[in-house]
C-alpha cells in the first residue's frame, strides 16, 4: 500500500502545521519540496513511519519528541524528553541577554537550568568573544546540550550543578535561566505537551517561585560589578519577581513582555 503526501495532509487525520511536520521528518525533504511535488508516493515503510507518528500525535506525544527536533532563534535543536522543549517565548529572554552583551567582548555568560541548551547556543553564536557556561542538574540534559553545542558549532562550558552548587566562587557578567517556575497543584500540568515534559523542570514547588527565590538570592554573589540576572517566569508571576529581586538589592529591577503581551522575563542589576 502506498500514499501520495498531498493526499496525506489533505486527510486531516491530526492538525495540518503538525501532520506537515511529521511528513516533512519522514521523507526528510523541506516543505518547499513537498509541496512542489504533492504527487510523491511515499513508500510503504515511509507510510508505517508515518502512521505510525500520527497516531502517537493523535494520542497527545509533542510533535517535538516524535521528530525529536525544535526550532529556537533559527537553530535547529535537538530536543529528548528527558529536557523541556524549547518555546518561542523563550527567545526574548536571550534577545534581553545580547542587549546587554557588546560584540567582541569576552564577557562571561552563565546559563542556569540549560536544558537542551537552546539559550546557550543561541547567546554563544550570536556573541563569540563571549565564554558561555551552562548548567543542569540533569546529566542527561548537559549530554544534550553538549550534541546541540557541536551541532551548531559553539563552544560551551557545560557542568552537572544544582544551580551553583559546582561553580564554587566564580563570577559572570550575565546569568540568564530558565527555571521551574509552576506550582505543584497548577491545573495547566494537565494539558497539552506539558503533559509530557519532564516534571522536575516544570514544578517549582507548591507556590511556584522556589527556584526562582534560590536564583535571586544566590546570584549576587556569583555576579561581578554592574551584572545582570535575567530569568523566565510564569505569565502571573512578574510583580512577585520584582519584588523578590528588589529585596535582594538589585537595581534597575523590570520585566520584559513577550509578543503576546505577556510580562514573561524580569531582570535587574548589582
Amino acid at each position: 500500500m502506498t500514499a501520495r503526501a498531498g493526499d496525506l495532509l489533505r486527510a486531516r487525520e491530526v492538525d495540518l502545521a503538525d501532520a506537515r511536520v511529521l511528513l516533512r521528518h519522514v521523507l526528510q525533504l523541506t516543505a518547499a519540496q513537498i509541496a512542489a511535488h504533492p504527487e510523491r508516493e511515499l513508500t510503504a515503510i515511509q507510510l508505517a513511519q508515518y502512521r505510525a507518528l500520527v497516531e502517537r500525535r493523535r494520542a497527545g506525544e509533542p510533535v517535538a519528541y516524535l521528530t525529536g527536533e525544535r526550532e529556537f532563534y533559527s537553530m535547529a535543536m535537538k530536543v529528548t524528553p528527558a529536557v523541556l522543549i524549547p518555546r518561542p517565548e523563550t527567545e526574548l529572554l536571550v534577545e534581553l541577554a545580547l542587549e546587554r552583551m557588546a560584540q567582541g567582548r569576552a564577557m562571561a555568560v552563565l546559563d542556569l537550568a540549560t536544558g537542551s541548551g537552546c539559550v546557550a547556543c543561541a547567546v554563544a553564536a550570536e556573541r563569540r568573544a563571549a565564554r558561555v557556561t551552562a548548567t543542569d542538574i540533569s546529566a542527561a540534559a548537559i549530554a544534550l546540550a553538549r550534541e546541540n553545542a557541536a551541532r551548531h558549532g559553539v563552544t560551551l562550558e557545560l557542568i552537572e550543578s544544582d544551580w551553583f552548587a559546582a561553580l564554587a566562587t566564580r563570577r559572570f557578567d550575565v546569568i540568564v535561566a530558565n527555571p521551574p517556575y509552576v506550582a505543584a497543584d497548577d491545573p495547566h500540568l494537565d494539558d497539552g505537551d506539558l503533559r509530557f515534559e519532564p516534571r522536575r523542570a516544570l514544578i517549582a514547588g507548591t507556590t511556584g517561585y522556589e527556584c526562582v527565590e534560590e536564583i535571586v538570592g544566590q546570584a549576587p554573589r556569583h555576579l561581578g560589578p554592574g551584572g545582570w540576572l535575567l530569568f523566565e517566569h510564569g505569565y502571573d508571576q512578574a510583580a512577585g519577581c520584582r519584588t523578590r529581586l528588589a529585596r535582594a538589592g538589585f537595581e534597575e529591577v523590570f520585566s520584559a513582555r513577550d509578543l503576546a503581551g505577556i510580562e514573561r522575563v524580569s531582570g535587574g542589576r548589582v
